[in-house]
């Protein structure tokens, strides 16, 4: 199963630079990195990154983050993805911007 990252531009840079990521400040302070299912990515984008433009969403592969990787009830009760761990470039398997249109960000066909 697919999981997803948004990264702010600069965030996203970072991990191409560094090969390594703690994750937003918002991750920093929670202690892990957060990430959202292909239903649960545009609330998330909605919600937290509102008329935010230079987005990147990155889809990582569920399993091979080990057991590193807690499924957890957050927002409305719903089970959300939390990595207790750095995520590395290399566990990106594809990304794509994030533009925003009229007020929403517009999430690419492949997401699963």
């Amino acid at each position: 199963m697919l999981i997803y990252k948004i990264f702010r531009a600069d965030e996203w840079q970072t991990l191409r630079d560094d090969g390594v990521t703690a994750g937003a400040p918002v991750d920093l302070a929670d202690g892990y990195i957060h990430f959202s299912t292909a239903t649960q990515a545009a609330e998330t984008a909605a919600k937290h990154f509102a008329d935010v433009e230079g987005l990147v969403l990155a889809a990582i592969e569920a399993d091979d983050l080990g057991d590193e990787l807690k499924w957890e009830l957050s927002r409305g009760g719903a089970l959300f993805p939390h990595l207790y761990r750095r995520l590395t470039l290399a566990e990106v398997l594809w990304h794509a911007p994030l533009p925003l249109v009229d007020g929403q960000h517009q999430f690419p066909d492949r997401m699963t």
